[in-house]
């Protein structure tokens, strides 16, 4: 592999700057609400400078979201092979609890999202998206052969649902309560997610 020059580093180090910020924006905000001059400001450049990098507000959320399905194959890729595949989703689901506490989850577009229109026409982010739900789905599919996860459910359910768990509002609330530190919280989602609320026996 070619070494990055000085300059090329220097770039890079500014694109994760941006999208860093990016992140932070869609978490709090929105895709809507988010604008190029709050992405400067944020970073600390100016608009023209931000433009050399990312030509418009939809390639710059685009590449926030290829960045954040790039770190999900990261964690899917670390998973041990023999885990077991309720272990697997479980994992991702704590580290998507993580990742949203943290404020670096953008917010899921909404089916009727400005955002959700640029990303399917955005080739790396459908790619990715493709290449997570299929290992994901993979791993549902076992779990329900194994009695792990409710075979009477479809696998899309199982997904979205997982999917879910990185913007759920609910976490939002439980850490505004002041009384669950964020591993807590972390831990009470994954067991709500993949356990329910029903009463199990012991």
């Amino acid at each position: 592999m070619e070494r990055m020059s000085l300059k090329q580093q220097q770039q890079r180090l500014r694109e994760d700057v941006i999208l860093q910020a990016v992140n932070s924006l869609l978490a709090e905000k929105g895709y809507d609400l988010m604008t190029v001059d709050g992405v400067a400001a944020v970073v600390g450049i100016a608009k023209a400078s931000l433009y050399k990098h990312f030509e418009s507000k939809e390639r710059l959320a685009a590449a926030a979201m290829v960045r954040l399905l790039d770190r999900t194959l990261e964690i899917i890729e670390s998973q041990a092979a023999s885990a077991a595949p309720l272990d697997k989703l479980t994992s991702i689901v704590r580290w998507a609890v993580r990742e949203h506490l943290r404020g670096q989850m953008p917010a899921l577009p909404s089916t009727r999202s400005a955002l959700r229109e640029a990303l399917i026409a955005h080739k790396p982010y459908v790619d990715r998206l493709i290449r997570v739900t299929e290992h994901l789905g993979g791993w549902i599919e076992a779990a329900q052969h194994e009695g792990a996860i409710n075979p009477r459910l479809s696998g899309e359910v199982v997904l979205y649902t997982v999917f879910a768990r990185a913007c759920d509002p609910v976490s939002d609330f439980l850490k505004l309560s002041g009384a669950y530190s964020d591993e807590e919280i972390v831990e009470l989602i994954a067991e709500t997610c993949f356990s329910g609320l029903a009463t199990r026996p012991s």
